[in-house]
């Protein structure tokens, strides 16, 4: 163990459980200091295990350091800070503290060395959103929280599984490069792909997010997700089968965003479209898919949060969250509406903002590795990016039809922050060579040529072009999108109730039957054994004789049958 080296995500988890106890100008300070602090110690981390200890005969390694996993500490770290300033009017006195319980997690299973670890920063990474989330208050953040809980702690069972039988399997605990020749594998991948927002259960994501409060959903957008993204390109680089979730992902993101009407949700569909390409770019798995993927994801994290500060500013200053019920708010809201546009232009990769110098490293990735249908996919799904994200946010919300709303601004915390991540957007993209330093590969790509800034500008402008075509088809009314939350929200309690309870009735009743048919047979008999009972009289040999020959008879009939 390094001697004096303090685990940055357990200072944010303990200064979490002292927040609670601060207040005033204190608090506040606190609150954007305790990440900053955080962010300092995860670059005093060294290269290889700076802790280790001995468990269960295995050697642990609680605080590992290399590139990638101070990529990913660094940016959790900045989020933290970000998401804290943006949340320093928030009442509850619950959210911020769990919100930096659930970052400090992030930060541990960036900085684990071992499966151990991981999967208990990982479980705690549960229980602190789950607070996020049921911190809001009501009841439907409340049922939101108890689903999203359900998904997750079966997503811990699956991956627990996989730990364990990988463990058993190998006898090494270490985290790194895992292939898919084992069950165990299998169940870890699994247990990585929920937490991912991956096909079948992807709906958690956008059944929970919308549900936290203006600036719960800024922190749960962050997290959980990138930290699958983390363990990804940590454990199964290269894993063709994970193009595929990824392109699914990438589509299925795309069409649930065009056609919800709630803002919040919009952008959760968002983020699994984003994910998707992260995800893509693991399993092609080259250097420079690698890298795409790392440098998409620590980009993502700051636009994605922009765009979920101003969705979160309007959703405060207004009471409402429909695109159908909003239009009109840049008259009143232009600071929120030019960050929040600055947001779409970057997860757009427009030019010069940060999606541009982080998602084009993917696609050119899936173009060097002769990867031609994939590039073909996710150059269409750039497209579709821009309609749903790029567009269609800012649009219904701040440039449609006037609605007649004339809120303010909001707090000044919360506008610094929305300031703070529009800088790092667009000097990301200006400057990329920083973000490039922190890769874990040598960076050899160059994102401003003549060809990629032009190819790159014609297709969001003919995806504009196609939205302004079809804006009467893609104006939204007062509808619910169903997604797979469907069978676990609506069909299975109706089948429970309309078939498993009339079962469990009828199962019941037949058990009561069998129950009496014992109890009336067992009267019989005791009945027949009483002192005058049949059982109970003397039986002469010539009867017991009988009966013996009988009973020979039947055997030896049985026997030659």
């Amino acid at each position: 163990m390094t001697e004096g080296l303090i685990h940055p995500g357990l200072v944010l988890i303990l200064g979490a459980l002292l927040l609670p106890f601060l207040r005033g100008a204190l608090r506040s300070a606190a609150i954007v200091a305790l990440p900053l602090l955080v962010l300092a110690l995860v670059w005093q981390v060294p290269d290889g295990p700076a802790w280790q200890l001995r468990f269960l005969d295995y050697t642990l390694a609680p605080l590992q350091g290399d590139k990638l996993s101070r990529l990913f500490a660094t940016i959790f770290s900045l989020m933290a800070a970000g998401g804290g300033l943006f949340a320093m009017t928030q009442k509850s006195r619950v959210e911020v503290p769990a919100a930096f319980v659930y970052a400090g997690s992030a930060i541990g299973v960036a900085l684990a060395g071992d499966l151990v670890t991981v999967f208990v920063f990982w479980e705690l990474m549960a229980v602190g959103s789950t607070l996020v989330l049921w911190s809001q208050g009501t009841d439907a953040s409340y049922r939101a929280a108890k689903r999203y809980l359900m998904i997750h702690l079966m997503g811990g069972v699956v991956l627990f599984a996989g730990v364990t039988g990988h463990i058993v399997a190998t006898g090494d605990v270490s985290f790194g490069r895992m292939v898919l020749d084992s069950p165990a594998n299998w169940l870890i991948l699994i247990g990585f792909l929920v937490n991912a927002g991956a096909p079948p259960l992807s709906a958690w994501l956008a059944d929970a997010y919308p549900e936290a409060s203006w600036s719960g959903t800024v922190f749960l957008s962050a997290f959980t997700t990138k930290t699958a993204v983390y363990v990804l390109i940590r454990g199964f680089p290269g894993t063709e089968f994970l193009i595929w979730v990824g392109l699914f992902m990438v589509f299925y993101g795309i069409i649930y965003a065009l056609l919800e009407n709630d803002l919040r949700r919009i952008l959760a569909y968002s983020i699994i479209n984003q994910v998707g390409f992260m995800i893509a770019g693991i399993g092609i798995g080259t250097e420079m898919a690698l890298n795409g993927a790392a440098a998409h994801a620590f980009a993502h994290i700051i636009y994605k949060a922009l765009l979920l500060m101003s969705a979160g500013s309007v959703v405060l200053m207004t009471g409402k969250r429909k695109c159908s019920e909003l239009g009109g708010l840049f008259h009143t809201m232009p600071l929120t509406a030019a960050c929040g546009t600055i947001g779409a232009l970057a997860i757009s990769a427009f030019p010069l903002t940060s999606g541009f110098i982080s998602k084009s490293m993917v696609s050119q990735a899936a173009l060097d590795g002769h990867f031609l249908w994939v590039w073909l996919l996710l150059t269409a799904a750039s497209a579709g990016v821009f309609l749903h994200a790029g567009i269609k946010f800012p649009w219904f919300v701040f440039f449609q039809k006037d609605s007649g709303l004339r809120p303010a601004e909001p707090p000044a915390s919360m506008q610094w922050a929305m300031v703070a991540f529009s800088f790092l957007c667009i000097a990301l993209g200006i400057w990329p060579e920083p973000l490039y330093a922190l890769l874990p590969y040598t960076v050899n790509f160059v994102p401003y040529t003549g060809a990629h800034v032009v190819s790159q500008l014609q297709l969001l402008l003919f995806s504009g072009l196609a939205f302004f075509v079809l804006l009467p088809y893609l104006k939204r009314t007062l509808t619910i999108t169903l997604d797979t939350d469907w069978i676990w929200r609506t069909l299975l309690p109706a089948l429970l109730r309309n078939v498993g309870m009339p079962l469990a009735k009828a199962w019941n009743m037949l058990l009561h039957a069998a129950y009496v048919l014992i109890m009336e047979s067992m009267s019989l008999v005791l009945y027949q054994h009483r002192q005058d009972g049949r059982f109970a009289r003397t039986w002469s040999t010539r009867s017991m004789a009988l009966w013996v020959l009988v009973l020979l008879l039947g055997f030896l009939v049985l026997y030659y049958l």
